[in-house]
């Protein structure tokens, strides 16, 4: 078990890790709109989704995975109607690669963002 820990991403924000490596999966925390300095994006959903992104791709490297080797996406929403928005930065992202994925919404989130996402990934070898 490999626990990571990048400065290229927000430091957790309580008792957890970015994210975890067993074995050849990689499991990642929920990652919020934070930069890596801890400032909050606090922009539309299509702004927050791409720092997300940004966090994500930064501990996925980190663990030696990549968005290319996710093979399930867990996206929790504030508000359903931003579905649309926040698909059209997830597709920018993902492009052809397609990871299962669920997508809930919820009532509240970490710092009352708008969006989390958190994923597992397969390790490159």
């Amino acid at each position: 078990m490999k626990y990571i820990d990048t400065n290229n991403a927000p430091k957790a924000i309580g008792p957890y890790s970015q994210g975890i490596v067993v074995n050849n999966l990689f499991y990642s925390s929920g990652q919020i709109p934070l930069t890596a300095d801890g400032d909050l994006i606090t922009g539309n959903i299509k702004e927050q989704t791409t720092q997300v992104f940004e966090n994500l791709k930064a501990v996925l490297d980190a663990a030696g995975a990549s968005l290319d080797t996710v093979v399930k996406a867990t996206v929790f929403i504030k508000d359903m109607n931003d579905f649309t928005e926040l698909n059209e930065v997830y597709g920018e992202y993902f492009g052809n690669h397609k990871p299962a994925r669920s997508c809930v919404e919820v009532a509240r989130l970490p710092k009352d963002v708008l969006v989390e996402i958190e994923v597992i990934a397969l390790v490159k070898s």
